[in-house]
């Protein structure tokens, strides 16, 4: 007698719920705004947040929503493509993913490369040659030989003609004049040195995204984890074009902490930090500890 067994429950993809919150969670971190993203790649906002909830009845079909996880990925930053596998294997076992996929190998087959047929012979190199650039090669080779022909000629004539003409009188060469030598100029003090490079200590106190620039050179582009630091020396100064979490970020400029540069979660850009800055920060009074 054999026992009918209970029906397995479907799997829950709990992989693709963990896809969207990660996807939030990188662009929280980078300071990036849905609107944002959605004005730079025309994608409606509606299905952006419908990515992150995970919400598949309010997204289109998901040949169209691949595009716009690969689209959004672009945007932050990352591994598109990355992105869009790890999409497909949380959203494995869906009905709608699998049609799609079926769909496009229907849409696109596979393309059978075949091989060219190969060729009976070579022909040797001369027989290869249009008879037309041995000809051009001749009349080069002759309006070169004719072209030198009369460039010598034209240069015996040049020295027959210099030959019939009389040399001038010879002048006479004045006596040398006597200068009295001046004294030695004092010397010149050395030039003062240069300014003392600017040195800048950076350290996280909690996850953000760091976008610098050191005298214009992109040094740090990425999001960081708390406990980061780091240090770097400028010629004439630094530029934070991005943080994402200004709050967690504390500085030191030239050994003197800097006051905080906002409130958590708060997005920071374009901040510089040069030597005219520099300059203010000596002049006013140390903030007490």
């Amino acid at each position: 007698m054999t026992i009918p067994m209970p029906d397995q429950e479907p799997q829950t993809h709990s992989e693709l719920a963990s896809f969207g919150e990660e996807l939030r969670r990188e662009r929280e971190i980078r300071g990036i705004s849905l609107k944002e993203i959605a004005d730079a790649t025309k994608i409606s906002k509606r299905f952006l947040e419908a990515i992150e909830r995970n919400d598949h009845r309010t997204l289109p079909a998901p040949v169209f929503t691949r595009g716009f996880v690969r689209e959004y990925a672009r945007y932050l930053g990352l591994n598109a493509e990355d992105i869009v596998s790890r999409y497909n294997f949380g959203a494995a076992g869906d009905d709608r993913i699998e049609k799609s996929a079926h769909l496009e190998r229907l849409v696109h087959p596979p393309v059978i490369e075949r091989e060219p047929p190969q060729k009976k012979g070579i022909p040797p190199a001369y027989a290869r040659i249009d008879r037309n650039v041995y000809l051009l090669v001749i009349i080069v080779a002759a309006l070169l030989g004719v072209a030198w022909w009369a460039l010598q000629h034209k240069r015996a004539e040049l020295d027959a003609a210099h030959a019939d003409t009389p040399l001038p009188p010879a002048r006479a060469i004045p006596a040398p004049r006597v200068h009295t030598v001046a004294p030695p100029l004092p010397a010149v003090p050395p030039a003062a040195k240069k300014d003392e490079p600017l040195r800048m200590t950076l350290e996280l106190t909690d996850d953000s995204w760091i976008d610098l620039e050191v005298d214009g050179k992109t040094v740090m582009k990425d999001s960081y984890r708390s406990g980061t630091r780091d240090s770097f020396e400028a010629k004439d100064g630094f530029r934070f074009k991005r943080i994402g979490n200004a709050a967690a970020v504390i500085l030191m400029l030239n050994d003197r902490q800097l006051p905080p540069l906002g409130d958590d979660g708060q997005v920071i850009k374009n901040r510089v930090f040069d030597r005219s800055f520099v300059e203010k920060l000596n002049t006013a009074p140390e903030r007490s500890q």
